[in-house]
């Protein structure tokens, strides 16, 4: 206590200074209105900077929360959007995820592989969520792979950066089919074989999936042509595809199940026996 009087009584003309003048101040503010309104702009300038900053943390923090509504809402409008053809029985809404958990399956991708020739993924959701094998995985800018296995609660995705892997697909402009794999090369691009020499192919042209596939509803986005080579043996067009995908980064994805694989491929393997 005896060094705070010390203090006092060594400082105390500074002291002194100093409240004379801050009474100053405040007198002068207070007379002059244009000196306080220069106070008081110059406080809320301040004051609406250090909200500002907190605001930009306080959304930083809720961007998880945010990320997943967002997630559970695309997943809601492509299940209508997938189910439009039948109006009559659109999807009822989950309390949960907000769409159907038959139709589809928000989930989030935890490891990616893109380096090799045979990439796969590993998503959190699994069994116990309603994930099965042969299930298509899509995000909001097209296809992502098909999984592959599934444990409890996670599952493995064979990408489509998968040299094993081809999918029956559609030219979106006029409707010709090919077959869509990956060449091993490059992670922005694959190849789309087997495009008849009739058709109208242009660089830019939108390909998507097609009815061919059991697997995924018709017209999800896959990429653009960007290259047209012509096969002279086969007479068909070879076009290099650049996907939509960035297929390096991945994040939230779709898991879909078309409930009618069981009983298409129960058909066409009976088909197939009476051969």
């Amino acid at each position: 206590m005896q060094q705070i009087f010390n203090f006092i009584f060594k400082n105390s003309y500074r002291m002194l200074f100093l409240l004379l003048m801050g009474i100053s101040i405040t007198l002068t503010i207070q007379s002059h209105s244009y000196h306080k309104s220069k106070v008081i702009s110059s406080a809320n300038f301040l004051s609406g900077g250090v909200y500002e900053k907190m605001n930009n943390v306080e959304e930083y923090f809720n961007l998880k929360t945010q990320n997943d509504e967002l997630a559970k809402e695309n997943a809601r409008l492509k299940s209508l959007l997938f189910n439009q053809k039948d109006t009559t029985k659109l999807p009822q809404i989950d309390t949960i995820n907000g769409v159907k958990k038959i139709d589809i399956i928000i989930s989030k991708v935890i490891k990616n592989s893109y380096s090799v020739h045979e990439n796969y993924l590993t998503i959190n959701s699994g069994s116990k969520q309603g994930i099965e094998r042969d299930m298509g995985v899509i995000n909001s800018l097209g296809i992502v792979g098909i999984v592959d296995n599934t444990s409890a609660n996670y599952a493995t995705v064979l990408s489509i950066l998968n040299t094993t892997l081809k999918l029956p697909v559609k030219m979106k402009k006029t409707n010709h089919i090919g077959f869509l794999s990956w060449n091993g090369k490059n992670t922005g691009f694959m190849q789309l074989t087997d495009v008849p020499r009739l058709a109208s192919v242009r660089k830019g042209d939108t390909i998507v999936t097609g009815q061919q596939s059991t697997i995924f509803p018709e017209n999800i986005n896959i990429g653009t042509v960007e290259k047209v080579y012509i096969d002279h043996e086969t007479n068909f067009f070879t076009l290099d595809i650049r996907l939509f995908n960035d297929m390096t980064s991945l994040g939230y994805v779709y898991v879909i199940k078309n409930k009618d694989t069981e009983e298409i491929q129960k058909l066409e393997e009976k088909s197939t026996e009476d051969e």
